[in-house]
């Protein structure tokens, strides 16, 4: 079950201190996800969890519930706000919670143990005398790291009784995952966050050499994937075009805007273009070799030579474009 991703950047650096701003974007970028390309993140369960759901596999975004919690700001105070779990994932029989900060935050773990029991009422079971509540896994994912980053959440729950358990997980650091693990593995839903690693250079306009070689790897894998069919037209669009959400909102208009958001740019659009382009040909092509009484067997070989198509495309449009 996957809860609500709260993410701020870090946006000015003072001393030993780094100023944070809340901000949509952030939130937006994984909403956009979460509603959009759900089945992105079967594969971030498997590697988290060690799961080897096929990628195909029903996932169901569970309804969410909100409630008032105090939480701890960038700069150590109190607040208090209204968390809404509002990503809960379902695959199969198991149940997910994944909460990703951009910073380190003091009341993670207890804010992850609101969330799991607001899970686990909605599966809880109960006769007279006994209830049985179901936690779900969790992680925590870490868009930055710093020295203060831990490497595991735990809750230890502690009885009157004297027993005591910890309810535990690692974390993953975003940070330190390589470009090559990302794709590798397929975890689609990372790459908008990985140019955060560079964030403070991006801000300042210093060197960005090694990020822009970075978008430059993900564009075109990104490219590469997407005409293996192993990414959706949508996905692959979605997730250049989120990548650059990100970018704007760390350059925030500074020099580097353009430079870095050129990468992603149109290419992937300018694929679906020249797909419309394609379509629009082959219906031509199918209904002038109709019009002229020419079998089937000979428009698909047209359709063949003239665009390109294999065998299976070209039977694919005569069924979708004849008559």
């Amino acid at each position: 079950m996957i809860a609500l991703l709260q993410l701020s950047a870090y946006n000015i650096r003072k001393g030993d201190k780094i100023q944070m701003k809340k901000t949509p974007d952030y939130d937006n970028v994984f909403k956009t996800m979460k509603m959009k390309h759900k089945r992105l993140f079967i594969s971030v369960i498997n590697d988290v969890f060690k799961k080897n759901y096929p990628t195909d596999m029903n996932v169901e975004v569970l309804a969410s519930e909100g409630y008032l919690t105090e939480n701890e700001t960038p700069d150590g105070s109190k607040e208090v706000e209204e968390q809404i779990s509002d990503f809960l994932i379902r695959i199969g029989s198991d149940v997910y919670l994944l909460e990703c900060q951009s910073y380190d935050d003091g009341s993670m773990a207890i804010r992850i143990a609101e969330y799991a029991f607001i899970v686990a009422r909605q599966f809880a079971t109960w006769d007279i005398g006994h209830a049985t509540i179901p936690m779900p896994r969790f992680s925590v994912i870490y868009v930055r790291r710093t020295d203060r980053t831990p490497k595991t959440t735990t809750i230890t729950f502690v009885f009157p009784d004297g027993q005591i358990v910890d309810y535990r997980s690692d974390n993953v650091i975003l940070e330190e995952l390589t470009k090559e693990y990302i794709v590798e593995r397929r975890l689609f839903p990372y790459i908008p966050f990985y140019i955060a690693r560079y964030e403070e250079a991006i801000a300042s306009e210093g060197v960005i050499d090694q990020a822009v070689d970075d978008l430059i790897y993900f564009r075109d894998e990104l490219i590469r994937l997407h005409q293996e069919n192993e990414l959706s037209d949508g996905e692959a669009i979605d997730l250049m075009a989120l990548v650059n959400t990100i970018v704007t909102h760390i350059t925030n208009g500074n020099e580097n805007e353009g430079r870095l958001v050129n990468i992603m740019g149109g290419t992937v659009l300018e694929l679906e273009s020249e797909r419309l382009i394609k379509c629009g040909k082959a219906q031509m092509i199918i209904e002038l070799g109709q019009e002229e009484g020419v079998e089937d067997g000979i428009i698909i070989d047209r359709l063949q030579k003239r665009l390109g198509l294999s065998l299976e495309k070209a039977r694919t449009y005569l069924a979708e474009y004849g008559k």
